[in-house]
């Protein structure tokens, strides 16, 4: 949105195009065309997405808040073993089956056991908290997805993922996905572009023009911010398109196609690297070591807290022991236990991953705030205050002038040599069609420009 101010400035000419010469000067007016239109129309969007967004980030130390009572246990003795622990948590809810348990990872924390317990939403879990010092239960919740919200946080994720309106609502926030890199980027050119005419130096270029006043002071707010941040948005924006419903599913056949799919560990049966299904889940009873031996078996092999234990999903299926540690990404290893024996049937080391397979984890952790923790929940927090920030000044120059919205130079695409005009086709055709909101979108800005376009040529005649 930088742009609007340039927009702002320019009446609709009816100059003949330039002659063909530099590409840049003549591209400018395309990329200063979509960037402002993306801008007004694409922003509401965008605004939504960083403000959920935001408290997103703020989620989990929110989550600590509100939870403090479930997640935090007295100053006490030793651990009990974990059998007893999981007794408790079963005997609170003795019809539930057990799905995992994820042991107290430090003093003062509750071990989480988690059930499957009928009627409960998709992906949904109840999450028993227990004493590890005494087996008393403080408390039970529901647990959300593999990260394990709870409530507040579930509630949050799910505002900004799709708005509570189901799968409709996933369409806001892959437009916003689909359209955050296009503008960042086109922005990056426009206010590069802007500083290099005027021969402005690195340091102007990244901090906001001292003694500039009116419309100018916010152009350059604007675009200092948004230089600081483009790499944070074009990460998010790539990031957050794995999670959305019909992008998503042409990065999931990308992935595939290329092989850089998470590997699972080979167990011998269909367990893999993957949680019980709601339905799984069973009792151990004989012949069944219990998750003590199981969690000691997993130590012998390296793996330390935090962890998670899934239980097995069919009787002979082997236990799954895995570390959690998404803070410090490289702890993310995985051992198979047989039930019977005890003995360490298969392990997946997160060293072995492949680099593409490695780069998706902490793509996603990051996207999540879980990568290294409070400072990416930090991170997040600035990069979706700087979008809100630059929405609300790129609007702000917009209204100023409240400019025609078919006020821009036209015939400047004349002026780019036909071989740079192609090659711009050719992308644009590709990203529209993997990212197919993008595409559509841009189709009806296209056909938005060309009747704005006609109605100011009927104006003039």
């Amino acid at each position: 949105m930088s742009s609007s101010t340039d927009v702002i400035e320019r009446t609709a000419s009816a100059d003949p195009p330039p002659a063909r010469s530099a590409n840049w000067p003549a591209l400018r007016p395309l990329v200063l065309r979509l960037h402002f239109y993306a801008g007004l129309l694409i922003a509401p969007f965008l605004l939504v997405a960083a403000t959920t967004g935001l408290l997103y980030a703020a989620s989990y130390q929110i989550e600590k808040v509100v939870y403090a009572h479930e997640l935090t246990a007295p100053p006490g003795g030793p651990s009990l073993p974990l059998e007893r622990q999981v007794a408790a948590a079963r005997a609170a809810h003795p019809k539930a089956p057990v799905t995992a348990v994820r042991p107290a990872a430090e003093p003062g924390a509750t071990t989480r056991v988690l059930l499957d317990v009928p009627g409960l939403p998709e992906s949904t879990q109840l999450a028993v908290f227990v004493d590890p010092s005494t087996a008393q239960v403080r408390g039970s919740l529901e647990s959300y997805g593999s990260s394990g919200a709870l409530p507040v946080r579930a509630w949050i994720s799910h505002l900004h993922r799709n708005l509570h309106l189901g799968e409709p609502g996933r369409l806001y926030s892959e437009l916003a996905a689909s359209w955050l890199w296009v503008v960042a980027l086109g922005g990056l050119l426009l206010w590069i572009g802007r500083k290099r005419r005027k021969g402005t130096r690195l340091r102007r270029l990244t901090t906001p023009e001292r003694g500039a006043t009116g419309r100018r002071r916010v152009l350059s707010w604007h675009g200092s911010i948004g230089l600081w941040a483009v790499v944070g948005l074009v990460f998010l924006a790539a990031t957050g398109l794995t999670w959305s419903k019909y992008a998503g599913d042409n990065v999931d056949r990308l992935r595939t196609t290329l092989g850089w799919t998470t590997p699972s560990i080979a167990t011998g049966g269909e367990h893999g690297a993957h949680a019980p299904s709601a339905g799984g889940g069973h009792r151990h009873g004989g012949g069944d070591v219990g998750p003590d031996r199981v969690t000691a078996a997993a130590a012998s092999r390296g793996l330390s807290g935090p962890l998670e234990i899934v239980w097995p999903e069919k009787p002979g299926e082997p236990y799954l022991v895995k570390e959690s540690d998404k803070t410090w990404p490289q702890r993310l290893d995985q051992v198979a236990v047989d039930p019977a024996t005890g003995q360490v049937r298969a392990e997946l080391r997160f060293a072995d991953f492949p680099l593409a397979a490695k780069l998706t984890r902490w793509g996603i952790d990051g996207h999540q705030g879980l990568l290294f923790g409070l400072a990416n929940q930090i991170v997040l927090m600035l990069l979706a205050a700087g979008v809100i920030t630059m929405i609300v000044l790129g609007y702000r120059m917009w209204w100023s002038r409240r400019p025609n919205l078919g006020g821009y130079p036209r015939g400047g695409w004349r002026g780019v040599h036909r071989a740079v005009l192609v090659v711009v086709a050719l992308v644009a055709a590709g990203v529209g069609y993997f990212l197919p909101l993008l595409g559509i979108s841009l189709c009806a800005f296209l056909l938005l420009d060309i009747v704005l376009g006609r109605v100011l040529a009927g104006r003039r005649g």
